[in-house]
């Protein structure tokens, strides 16, 4: 009856949007960043368009950086809250990370889920 909700196994945020500072893609790159910098950390993520729903944990979400458009698959995390804004029609919420990929990893990943999409990937 005209409601849209997306359901969604992937967290796509930007820095803007609450992706972690600590995670820099460059330094990735140089030296791999340890899990546990980030782990057992709580993270929140802001305005992402459209009403979403999330898997509840244990089901882990891909966490995705959008670096200008372009997909990172850094890893997998818990989506542990989340706030739906029915007027501005946005969703918001928290998460932990649970898994960091490395940087062959984030490759493969974009390479499993986005076939025949190259323009959206970072590498």
């Amino acid at each position: 009856m005209g409601s849209l909700i997306e359901i969604n196994d992937t967290l796509r945020i930007s820095k803007e949007q609450g992706f972690p500072k600590e995670l820099d893609i460059k330094k990735h790159i140089k030296q791999p960043i340890n899990f546990d910098l980030v782990k057992n950390k709580t993270f929140s993520f802001k305005s992402k368009p459209k009403i979403r729903i999330y898997h509840q944990p244990p089901i882990r979400t891909f966490l995705v950086e959008d670096s200008n458009g372009k997909w990172l698959y850094w890893g997998l995390c818990h989506i542990l809250s989340v706030n739906h804004n029915y007027e501005t029609n946005e969703t918001s919420g928290t998460y932990k990370i649970i898994k960091l990929n490395t940087p062959e990893e984030m490759k493969q990943m974009f390479e499993l889920t986005h076939f025949g999409k190259e323009e959206e990937n970072y590498f």
